[in-house]
């Protein structure tokens, strides 16, 4: 099975079984707008309070807030989104299907890069454990030719961007013969720029025509508050400031499932340093927000790093934290050095002193920053893509398992009585009502006991406890694993403290130390 048919089948499940539905379905649905259903709400809200507590709890000086959507419209004119927050749109003539131009070359840079793979892969099956992939790489007349048409485009490509020209990037484009995957031809309209905020109204503010947007981005409510932070709270540089909210972007191309949406999650955390420091703590944030993501357990081999070609307008340095989707490497978190851009523009067009004073250093300046920024829906998807899982069994049957990692499984315990008699469900409805206030927990005893382990290994449950007879005679139950299936027969007493140190958010946290 291509990977393609398991993100199609993936994206089938979360339907099925409550994780993710189309928004407005019964209207026909809105275009890369999506509801969270009552699976995916709670295994949101997990990783909410993984990233919230990895931040908040293990860094003393770092707090959080929760800032507005509807913000001032000279905010968006201080951070440069007005005038710059846009994408290089492109049409194709035929198919009217619309493209962002830097997204087309990019991911015909992908393919030039799978070519060479491809080749890597073919050399070591062909020289076996004697395989030097570094010599391959630098001597195989194939690799070399890509690598070479590879470098020519990456570097076109970079240089257009950064001189913003168009007619530059739709050049490329041809002479790279890039294809509408709909239509198939390479009849395309110019280039132009396409901004991405939605614009709203507001009444009247000061006299102005009353026009707002729907932020793109939740930082900039960090950047207008700092001050209040910072006296409220005494806090002293270096000191950061965590949100999570809703952000809102006009994507011309919204694909690929909960990846790119029109409506969107972030957790963001602007950490505050003394200018001249923010190289130092870049790199730091960034060893840190990449043990993070590894600390969830989807496989250390599915991040890398990628820095950026061309910075945006208030960065000194950029990278993304990428992760392997099943559509290949996409971004996932990005770690910015945003200098003094944000809080000196917004002391510039606000009219007041946005600075600092630091006691050591007897002065006052304006603080660099440095910016973590993740997108929740796609750290979502991530888990999602990484754990889902159609298995073949010894009997000859098959099974879908999500195997999220246990503590941030929607449900972490299905309680099930093995029969609807005997006194079964009256004890397992005691057991439930024990472990509810502990654990979200599912109770379930319709249909036999194979099909109810189904539904919980589809819904990524990590314990199932089955009550039977023997449980009325001797208090022990049996727990069965998700992941290997094993059974095991356990004292109802050693419920809670088998279960808790595998699904509590603590046994995160502590690898984080």
């Amino acid at each position: 099975m291509t990977q393609e048919e398991v993100f199609k089948n993936l994206t089938a499940h979360c339907k099925e079984y409550g994780f993710v539905f189309q928004s407005s379905e019964i209207y026909d649905g809105l275009s890369a707008v999506y509801d969270y259903g009552q699976m995916g709400v709670e295994l949101k809200n997990n990783i909410k309070k993984y990233w919230w507590d990895a931040m908040t709890r293990l860094n003393e000086n770092i707090v959080g807030i929760d800032s507005a959507i509807f913000m001032h419209p000279r905010i968006w004119e201080a951070s440069g989104h007005v005038g710059a927050f846009n994408d290089p749109l492109i049409d194709n003539k035929d198919s009217k299907k619309r493209y962002r131009a830097d997204v087309l070359l990019e991911e015909y840079l992908a393919k030039l890069e799978e070519k060479m793979n491809k080749e890597v892969e073919k050399g070591k099956r062909k020289f076996g454990e004697s395989f030097n992939e570094e010599q391959f790489r630098a001597t195989n007349p194939n690799i070399l030719r890509t690598k070479t048409k590879y470098d020519e485009v990456h570097g076109r490509m970079v240089a257009a961007l950064e001189a913003n020209d168009l007619n530059a990037l739709r050049q490329l484009i041809i002479d790279c013969e890039i294809a509408c995957p709909i239509s198939g031809t390479k009849n395309w309209t110019e280039v132009r720029q396409f901004n991405l905020m939605f614009s709203t109204q507001l009444g009247n503010i000061s006299g102005e025509d009353g026009t707002i947007y729907l932020r793109p981005e939740t930082a900039q409510g960090i950047f207008v508050n700092f001050l209040n932070v910072q006296k409220t709270g005494r806090m002293k540089i270096p000191f950061g400031i965590a949100q999570i909210g809703k952000a809102f972007r006009n994507e011309i191309v919204a694909r690929q499932f909960i990846f790119r949406m029109r409506e969107f999650e972030q957790m963001e955390m602007q950490f505050f340093v003394r200018p001249g420091e923010e190289l130092e703590w870049f790199k730091k944030w960034k060893e840190t927000r990449l043990a993070w993501h590894k600390t969830i357990g989807l496989g250390d081999e599915k991040y890398r790093f990628h820095d950026h070609d061309k910075l945006a307008h208030y960065a000194n340095a950029a990278t993304d934290i990428e992760f392997e989707f099943p559509f290949g490497f996409k971004e996932l978190e990005g770690v910015h050095s945003r200098t003094d851009f944000d809080l000196g523009n917004h002391q510039k067009f606000s009219g007041r002193k946005i600075q600092y004073f630091d006691p050591e250093k007897n002065e006052s300046y304006v603080p660099y920053v440095i910016e973590t920024s993740i997108g929740l829906d796609r750290c979502f998807l991530a888990v999602l893509s990484s754990a889902y899982c159609e298995e073949a069994l010894e009997n000859g049957e098959t099974r879908v398992v999500l195997r999220i990692p246990a503590p941030l499984a929607p449900v972490k315990v299905a309680v099930l009585p093995l029969v609807k008699k005997d006194g079964l469900p009256e004890k397992a409805r005691e057991i439930m009502d024990d472990m509810k206030y502990l654990f979200n927990c599912q109770y379930d005893e319709k249909d036999s006991i194979g099909k109810r382990y189904r539904r919980q290994d589809a819904i990524g449950t990590p314990f199932c406890v089955t009550i039977d007879h023997d449980t009325l005679k001797d208090n022990c139950v049996t727990i069965r694993y998700r992941d290997t299936m094993e059974q095991e027969r356990v004292p109802i007493s050693s419920l809670h403290s088998i279960i808790d140190e595998k699904v509590s958010i603590r046994s995160l946290l502590a690898k984080l130390r």
